[in-house]
Formats: C-alpha cells, sequence, structure tokens
C-alpha cells in the first residue's frame, strides 16, 4: 500500500513525537506500607495506556516486588548486573501492557547494602540500553536510606507518596527535608494515596505543607488523591494493574487523572534519553568522593 500500512505511520508519527529528553520520575515514601510500589506500577500502566513508552526500574534492591505486582517471574535481575553475570539489556522484561521493568532481588542483603560506586554503576548501564523511552519510574526503598537518596537527587522529579496516618505524615516529611536541606532537591511532588475522599486529601497535603513552607526552602506541588477503593485489592491479587483489570473503577481513573497532571509537568531541559541520569548520579558520586579526599574512578 502506498505510503505504507497505517500502524506504520503511527509508529512513525509515536517515534517523531519522542524525539524528546526521557522523564525519569523517583517515586518514594517516608515509610513502608503506605502504596508506594502499587502507586508506580499503576501510573506506568497508565502512562503506557496513553501511548507513552514506559520502564519501571526497581530500587527497592532488598526488598523488591514490583515484578509480584506485575504478575512476572523474571529469570533474571540487578543482582546479575551488579556481579557482572548479565548486562542490564539482558534483564529487562516486559509486560502485556507494554511497560519494561528492570526487576530487583527480594531477599538479598547484598543488594540492600550497595555501594555508592555499585550504585553507579547500575545507573551507568542504563545509558547504554538502545530503547526510546518517555519515561523511567524509579520505585525506591521506602525511607531515607543512601540509596533512596542517590536514586532521587539523580531523578528529574520527585513523587513522596503519603497515607493519612501520623507516622506516614512525619516520615514523609523527614524524606522531604532530607532531600531538601541536605540534597539541593527544590521541588517535590505529593501524592496522597489511600484517601476516602479528595478533601481528606487536600487535608493532609495541607498538613505537610504548612511545616515546609515555614522551615524548607522547597517547592511543593500537591498531585491529588488516589481513592481507597476495593478495585485495588481486586487487581492486586490478580497481580495485575488495576487500570488494566478494572479500569472503570474510581482508583483505575483516578490513575488517568495523574497522567494529565505528568503531561503537563514542564519538558525537562536536558538533552539526550537517559545519559543524563547517569551523569547527575556519578557526579553527586564524585562529589562525594573528592569531599572524602577520595579520586574518582574512572
Amino acid at each position: 500500500m502506498w505510503g505504507g500500512s497505517v500502524d506504520d505511520q503511527a509508529s512513525g508519527l509515536r517515534r517523531l513525537a519522542r524525539q524528546r529528553p526521557t522523564r525519569v520520575v523517583s517515586v518514594a515514601s517516608g515509610k513502608g506500607g503506605v502504596g508506594k510500589t502499587s502507586v508506580t506500577v499503576n501510573l506506568a500502566a497508565a502512562l503506557a495506556r496513553h501511548g507513552n513508552e514506559v520502564m519501571i526500574m526497581d530500587a527497592d534492591l532488598g526488598l523488591a516486588n514490583v515484578d509480584v505486582l506485575l504478575g512476572l517471574n523474571p529469570e533474571y535481575n540487578l543482582a546479575h548486573v551488579v556481579s557482572g553475570e548479565r548486562s542490564l539489556a539482558e534483564v529487562v522484561t516486559t509486560t502485556p501492557g507494554g511497560v519494561r521493568v528492570v526487576p530487583a532481588a527480594s531477599g538479598r542483603q547484598r543488594m540492600a547494602e550497595l555501594t555508592t560506586l555499585q550504585h553507579a554503576g547500575i545507573v551507568r548501564a542504563f545509558s547504554d540500553l538502545s530503547l526510546e523511552l518517555d519515561f523511567l519510574l524509579v520505585d525506591t526503598a521506602a525511607g531515607i536510606s543512601d540509596s533512596v537518596v542517590t536514586f532521587s537527587k539523580a531523578s528529574q522529579e520527585v513523587i513522596v507518596v503519603v497515607c493519612d496516618e501520623p507516622a506516614s505524615i512525619t516520615d514523609a516529611y523527614a524524606l522531604i527535608k532530607v532531600l531538601s536541606q541536605d540534597h539541593g532537591v527544590e521541588r517535590v511532588r505529593v501524592l496522597a494515596n489511600m484517601a476516602p475522599d479528595m478533601e481528606q486529601g487536600q487535608r493532609l497535603y495541607e498538613k505537610i505543607a504548612r511545616v515546609t513552607d515555614r522551615y524548607l526552602q522547597v517547592e511543593l506541588d500537591f498531585m491529588g488523591v488516589i481513592p481507597q477503593d476495593e478495585a485495588l485489592r481486586r487487581a492486586i491479587h490478580q497481580r495485575r494493574p488495576v487500570v488494566d483489570a478494572i479500569p472503570n473503577s474510581p482508583v483505575a481513573q483516578a490513575f488517568g487523572h495523574l497522567v494529565s497532571k505528568v503531561d503537563a509537568w514542564p519538558q525537562p531541559e536536558s538533552a539526550g534519553q537517559l545519559e543524563f541520569f547517569a551523569e547527575r548520579l556519578l557526579g553527586h558520586r564524585d562529589a562525594a568522593l573528592a569531599e572524602a579526599g577520595i579520586r574518582a574512578p574512572a
């Protein structure tokens, strides 16, 4: 057929539309149990459903479960990249919905105790991937460990997931404080998860914003609310994103609204694809080594 098939033309248009930097977004939380990984998985699936090329990096390097929520059984993971047994390209797996996943190892203490150099080695491998991505979502560990800080400050955007309980609010503020005061992160997006309604989610955000406005030099942005919904629990038991399993549910629709907010973010200034992510992380590493009087390896 003259001009190629409709699918070929659509694919070409998508490639032209993706001549822009990959957005790298870290998803973090002050404490565990607030649904951070579920947010990462469903945001990735929702972005993919809207025509984006998406990859998740499971950066909870000792207690990984992105693969569990997505029903994947990968043969290889980041532990094999760190050991040199496999390249990063060899451990990437793809979900039925088209989301690529870099799985991490679960129950491996050695992975949870990687040095800064080993973190840098992992992220350096990303610059060797010949993939055109619109989004790389980094599902960090909970808390304020070195790995959380390392990946968050190398990302363009940081989403902090919080739910309406005292420990979650306190720990979310502590994470934002560390990223802002100690590591120069200037903007944090806050997402209220498992909220009964929009009003309560808004009040939750305002509790944090009042304190950050008073004590921190950081821009806080309210991303919205992911509601409590039985549909999410059912989807988790099916090991599928709720946006795929039960797309008409309130929680799936909330993730659709979240995609609209993400699409409205300013375009990043960094050129290239994933190279800048590696460069930023390696730059932070070199600065830390220099401060300690250690020469960075070539």
